[in-house]
């Protein structure tokens, strides 16, 4: 008995160490960068659509997404979170996926640079009459992304995917239609 009662005792202090060394390292480190408030940034007005968490999701009806991607789609939301997904079952071509994306502190100019990185081709277009960049990936395309300033600060975009080497609508006409309706909305 005394031998196990000093075994629970070892183990209880091995445990008790770790935590305390992994609570002493893992919060030394300082991150660079200037917080800001959630609706903060350009002194001007916020737009209350997208004043809940995640409701940003909810921008756009499923019904929207559908019109937008392929009339007869089944469309399923799969991911809500830092980003917004929807499934497509039985979109033209087969099934799809559409993600949303809204970065609150970001810029059209960051996104181009971004996909420069990325090797993504990337052209200006305009958007319910904002500056926008279509963008696609090398030798892919089942795919596009269209990305806009959000009404009030920030960057939103769509991209929607089809299924590779499926017989569909242009991928950019959807990402487009669906900033567009994004854009209308918050107006």
């Amino acid at each position: 008995m005394d031998l196990r009662r000093g075994w629970t005792r070892g183990v209880f202090s091995a445990v008790a160490l770790l935590a305390i060394v992994v609570g002493i390292c893992g919060c030394g480190r300082t991150i660079s960068g200037t917080a800001y408030p959630a609706g903060s940034g350009t002194g001007g007005t916020v737009s209350t659509n997208f004043d809940k968490l995640l409701r940003e999701c909810e921008v756009v009806t499923l019904q929207d997404v559908e019109k937008a991607v392929g009339e007869g789609s089944f469309v399923m939301p799969s991911f809500y979170g830092a980003v917004c997904m929807w499934d497509l079952e039985g979109a033209p071509g087969g099934n799809a996926m559409v993600t949303l994306n809204w970065y609150e502190i970001g810029s059209l100019n960051n996104e181009k640079t971004v996909n420069d990185r990325l090797g993504y081709l990337t052209t200006n277009i305009t958007v319910e009459g904002r500056r926008a960049l279509e963008t696609r990936r090398p030798n892919d395309p089942d795919s596009c992304g269209v990305s806009a300033g959000a009404a009030d600060q920030g960057v939103i975009g769509f991209w929607v995917n089809y299924r590779p080497g499926s017989s569909h609508p242009d991928p950019c006409g959807a990402a487009k239609k669906l900033v567009e309706l994004t854009l209308n909305l918050a107006r």
